[in-house]
């Protein structure tokens, strides 16, 4: 899937033109991700990284992916939903957009987070990006993130920091704001 095309959008989310996600990545161009948190009730599901991906062996949203060149963000969600637990038949609040930018793993990733919680009453089916699903209420990730923080990816971080700053644990030094 590197091969695809998005959008490069400037600092007001207009489309200035489409280029290879790969050439997006080495030039720093700003384009959009969408970024679903999967609730259940008031808990939380998060799902742990494969190896082979960034934020590797960490705790992430389930799921997230690139709004692909001409796509709408409610249409990358959906396609996500379906790539990375399974199923298109979710439910979603728009939570907030905000800029991350961060250098990793030879990349200048440059993205627009959509952000946006999600649930659904369907079976979870991970694709093969995430090796494990796991279940948090809102105290067991609060002592979570504070008795093990290096358990949860930066990006992670980075939309608590912006969004949920009431989950960072007492004494939190933020990295990204």
């Amino acid at each position: 899937m590197d091969e695809e095309l998005v959008d490069i959008i400037d600092e007001n989310g207009k489309v200035l033109r489409q280029e290879l996600k790969t050439e997006a990545h080495k030039h720093g161009w700003l384009h959009k991700t969408v970024i679903g948190y999967l609730k259940y009730g008031n808990d939380w599901a998060l799902v742990r990284q494969a190896s082979d991906r960034q934020d590797a062996g960490q705790l992430v949203a389930p799921v997230g992916g690139h709004v692909q060149a001409g796509e709408s963000e409610l249409d990358a969600l959906l396609r996500e939903s379906e790539e990375e637990i399974g199923t298109r038949n979710i439910s979603y609040k728009h939570v907030g957009d905000r800029v991350f930018h961060r250098q990793v793993i030879g990349r200048d990733e440059n993205h627009l987070f959509i952000i946006y919680e999600i649930s659904t009453d369907d079976p979870v089916k991970l694709n093969e990006e995430s090796v494990a699903i796991e279940r948090f209420t809102k105290d067991d990730l609060k002592q979570a993130l504070f008795e093990q923080p290096e358990n949860f990816g930066d990006a992670y971080y980075f939309v608590l920091e912006s969004f949920y700053s009431e989950y960072l644990p007492k004494g939190y030094i933020h990295r990204w704001s």
